[in-house]
């Protein structure tokens, strides 16, 4: 470990030269938190690829490096100022090329191949399952000449329509080409926020075929009535058992239930496909995710399963913007997932949602596996 935290030093200037170096950077604003040398896991300098906290801990700061991929590029930041290549190059990966949005140019997404040294390689057990690609999508930037899209899409998120625009459609498409190119056992997905948004999606799309791709999806949007922050469990529990009975029963009367097996069920096809989900309950934006899980098994419990795997297909927005005609997908419909929830404490909403939280090696963290049947 301390061999490897002397190439980093040797490859990479000081905590204390980079600030200084980005103070004097053209057009320079940078947070602290875009530099890895202060808040990366630098305890990482060897992975062990079947560790959970290194799969999460690598996936977080690879999405991490896309969201300063692009704030390089808003800050001009290039060569030796640039401050992305640290994210991926600490853990042997290169950078293959970056997703770029056409409507405004800004880079959303990257694709890295692990490209370990000759050291690295000499103890096989370290590749163990790794991957050989990651495609990584970043959230929204709020500030910036890309904020005006990324909130486009988050809206499109909401309205269960990201699966219509452009970005999408690009991310989808060199997800499929990936696989074209070099098969699907070795491609890993990971996003936050947004970005899950945009993996979820991709990772949907190839499961529909067969493809069930490893997915790594932090504080991923499930866009509902802040239910999950009832404190009373009691009325939670009653508040979630309506919900499904209406949702159930608008599905009927609008006959959105049809009567096939379950082979050919696209909900239940989708079950062998098993994406980590990392929700925090202090983020509202995917806290829901706790509930949707947790519920569908007390349903059971009580003897109402089959009400609530009709209700969980869909949502009560999906239905009524299908009744109006309109096209929609809402992408937080999972039959399967691994679900890790941090109950660590967090100071405010802005850490509850960040993807800094995710590298952190002393969390307190809950992990269940929900499949589907």
């Amino acid at each position: 470990m301390a061999n490897g935290f002397l190439m980093f030093c040797c490859r990479y200037p000081s905590a204390i030269d980079l600030r200084s170096e980005e103070r004097r950077a053209p057009g320079a604003m940078v947070s602290e938190r875009e530099i890895f040398g202060l808040v990366g896991p630098l305890n990482l300098t060897s992975v062990d690829w079947k560790n959970t906290y290194h799969q999460r801990s690598v996936t977080a700061c690879l999405v991490q490096a896309v969201y300063v991929l692009e704030r390089d590029r808003q800050a001009s930041r290039q060569g030796s100022q640039a401050l992305a290549p640290a994210w991926w190059e600490f853990f042997h990966f290169q950078l293959v090329r970056t997703l770029v949005d056409n409507a405004d140019s800004s880079i959303f997404g990257a694709i890295y191949e692990l490209n370990p040294s000759t050291s690295y390689c000499d103890h096989a057990a370290q590749l163990h399952g790794a991957p050989r690609y990651v495609i990584a999508f970043r959230g929204t930037i709020t500030k910036g000449d890309s904020f005006s899209e990324d909130l486009k899409l988050d809206i499109e998120v909401i309205r269960n329509g990201l699966h219509l625009t452009s970005r999408s459609e690009y991310a989808v498409q060199a997800v499929r080409n990936m696989i074209s190119s070099s098969g699907d056992m070795n491609i890993w997905l990971t996003g936050h926020s947004l970005g899950s948004s945009m993996a979820l999606l991709a990772g949907k799309n190839m499961a529909k075929t067969g493809i069930f791709l490893e997915a790594f999806l932090f504080n991923p949007p499930f866009l509902s009535a802040p239910i999950e922050r009832i404190k009373d469990k009691k009325l939670k529990h009653g508040i979630r058992i309506a919900g499904s009975l209406i949702t159930a029963g608008l599905t009927i009367a609008m006959k959105r239930h049809q009567h096939q097996p379950r082979s050919e069920n696209p909900f239940f096809a989708l079950s062998p496909w098993v994406p980590y989900l990392f929700v925090n309950p202090g983020d509202h934006i995917c806290s829901e995710y706790i509930g949707y899980f947790e519920h569908r098994k007390k349903m059971e419990e009580i003897g109402a399963g089959g009400i609530e795997r009709l209700a969980t297909q869909t949502s009560v927005t999906d239905l009524f913007f299908n009744a109006a005609g309109r096209e929609s997908e809402p992408l937080h419909l999972l039959p399967s997932a691994n679900l890790v929830v941090n109950r660590s404490r967090c100071e405010d909403f802005k850490q509850a949602h960040g993807i800094h939280q995710w590298w952190n090696p002393d969390l307190q963290l809950e992990s269940k596996l929900y499949h589907y049947r």
